[in-house]
């Protein structure tokens, strides 16, 4: 089982910068056997896959909308993956959400294939 907790979200300035990060508690296996990715869900929109990590084979996926903006990065000593995004815009405004599935390969995140989640943190990008 794996428990998932998100926090860093907030209301930041369009230009501006916020770091979330995800804390897995994992009770059997390891945490670098986990892909962790982070999904975003704006009201009336379907989810959507923002970046993963997958530390087990080095996989890095991102969005073309986080590109360039956003850096995913894992710390296995603490079981902790970050999401440090910057030059944020008010289309980024959303829901975030991490997510973790046991040896998923960061190719194209698809929120059907995670089995776990964490609650949900608000970004509010204003203009």
């Amino acid at each position: 089982d794996v428990q998932l907790q998100a926090s860093g979200g907030g209301l930041v300035q369009a230009g501006g910068s916020l770091r979330l990060s995800c804390e897995a508690s994992v009770s059997e296996y390891t945490f670098d056997e986990y892909a962790i990715a982070w999904f975003r869900q704006a009201p009336g929109k379907e989810r959507e896959g923002v970046a993963c990590i997958s530390t087990s084979d080095g996989g890095i996926y991102y969005a073309d909308s986080a590109k360039g903006r956003f850096t995913i990065s894992s710390d296995s000593a603490k079981s902790t993956v970050s999401l440090q995004m910057n030059s944020l815009k008010p289309e980024d405004t959303s829901v975030y959400y991490c997510s973790a599935d046991r040896w998923l390969r960061c190719i194209y995140p698809v929120a059907d294939e995670f089995d776990y989640w964490g609650q949900g943190t608000q970004v509010t990008v204003s203009s």
